[in-house]
């Protein structure tokens, strides 16, 4: 029997989901819908089915997280992080100096307005 295929989807609390949603929309380009979330469609969104989503427990000690004090985070593929983390400076949000770049990517960190610390991942060519 199969269990776990992947990640069905990431829920958190937050002050004002509203206000929060907006945001997200505003600066990452998530399409927010009424109901208050988004669905990613791997079959619409990457046609060609390359691709992967990661599930990792943290230590609970980890400072990976920080500056955020939140017990997740969440990681978003991104086409062209140079350029989106230049956007959101742009726009005022507050992004982590710290870029990563390896074989596994380019890695850039952004808080959202409640504190959050979103990963922001460009996966190499071709993934």
């Amino acid at each position: 029997m199969k269990r776990v295929t992947g990640i069905g989807g990431i829920f958190f609390k937050a002050k004002d989901p509203k206000a929060l949603g907006d945001w997200y929309r505003r600066h990452l380009g998530l399409d927010v819908e009424e109901w208050g979330g988004a669905a990613f469609r791997w079959a619409t969104d990457n046609p060609s089915g390359a691709g992967t989503t990661i599930w990792s427990p943290f230590k609970d000690d980890s400072d990976y997280f920080a500056p955020s004090t939140a017990p997740f985070m969440v990681n978003f593929r991104v086409a062209d992080l140079h350029a989106l983390l230049a956007a959101l400076r742009d726009e005022g949000c507050q992004v982590q100096d710290k870029v990563d770049e390896s074989d596994y990517g380019k890695f850039g960190w952004v808080l959202d307005p409640e504190g959050n610390k979103l990963e922001l991942w460009e996966p190499p060519a071709g993934q």
